[in-house]
């Protein structure tokens, strides 16, 4: 990285601001997706906020996804020695090719995400070793995909900070017996610590979303949360306990993993994981979930 921050702060005016917004929209007549979930941040305060929560500095390196015009890419590249961003929207590419020319330590790649190989993006433009992040402001209507690949890939990545729907965040971070607690909690739970650490607006968006939205921190786990036999059965087994949410336990089990006909066999393991057939998915914590996928694997798998 050749240029000095201050060089980079001074540069030019902050993209995230609504007079800045609205030049370069209007330059490049572009008009929103719907289909993409377009919503840009318009607030350098918060912005500066969600990269703080990211605990960089200038060793660090940044993986973003989905960087609209800039305007987070931006204070990142302020912070840090090399960001990668991916931006799935071709008619973005001359906007940001345009907006962060002051930044020699950006590199944008034309990809879906979701379709990327992201090991080899991290291999081809950071060092061995270094401190990764993933910081973004995500689409609303892809997060838990991006989210879980991001998780399920093992990326060596510290962690990853992002700006999601407000409800999504919660029921990520949220605690056995709570009403946001279900599925996603546990998936997202297994491979991380998580907690929301700000709560932002509609108003700093635009267009503006119907929903308020909220800063995730994940912090990845040196190993996931529970030891478990099988990974991918563990999930199943929760996933399962929760596809009907004022059913018990059991009938869950019975009707979503397994069947009416292996009903003593479900009963029988959840006896030898201490669980009480009529609680709910909702009340089970992550450690009793292992114990009785266990159980269900060791009894129903041939």
């Amino acid at each position: 990285m050749n240029n000095d921050l201050t060089n980079k702060e001074t540069a030019h005016k902050d993209i995230a601001t609504p007079n800045r917004t609205k030049e370069i929209l209007k330059k490049y007549g572009f008009n929103f997706k719907k289909s993409l979930g377009q919503n840009f941040l318009i607030d350098t305060n918060v912005l500066r906020n969600i990269v703080d929560a990211a605990n960089l500095d200038g060793t660090s390196g940044a993986i973003e996804i989905g960087p609209g015009i800039g305007a987070l890419t931006e204070q990142l590249a302020k912070r840090v020695d090399q960001v990668v961003a991916f931006e799935i929207d071709q008619r973005l590419l001359p906007v940001l090719k345009d907006t962060l020319s002051p930044y020699d330590n950006v590199q944008i790649i034309h990809s879906d995400v979701l379709k990327a190989d992201i090991n080899e993006a991290i291999k081809a433009h950071f060092k061995d070793g270094q401190d990764l992040m993933v910081v973004a402001n995500l689409p609303y209507y892809v997060t838990t995909p991006i989210l879980m690949k991001l998780l399920e890939l093992k990326l060596p990545i510290r962690g990853i900070v992002v700006m999601i729907q407000a409800e999504v965040a919660e029921r990520i971070a949220a605690k056995p017996g709570t009403k946001d607690y279900g599925s996603l909690s546990i998936a997202a739970q297994y491979y991380a610590e998580a907690e929301k650490v700000l709560t932002v607006p509609a108003s700093v968006f635009v267009p503006q979303p119907r929903v308020d939205s909220a800063v995730l921190r994940l912090t990845i786990r040196e190993k996931p949360a529970v030891e478990v036999i099988d990974e991918q059965y563990f999930f199943k087994v929760f996933h399962a306990s929760f596809a009907n949410r004022r059913k018990t336990i059991l009938n869950n089990l019975v009707h979503n993993l397994a069947s009416k006909s292996q009903k003593a066999e479900i009963e029988q393991a959840l006896a030898e994981a201490d669980i009480d057939p009529k609680r709910r998915g909702e009340t089970l914590s992550i450690e009793e979930f292992a114990k009785l996928s266990d159980s269900l694997y060791k009894i129903l798998q041939p």
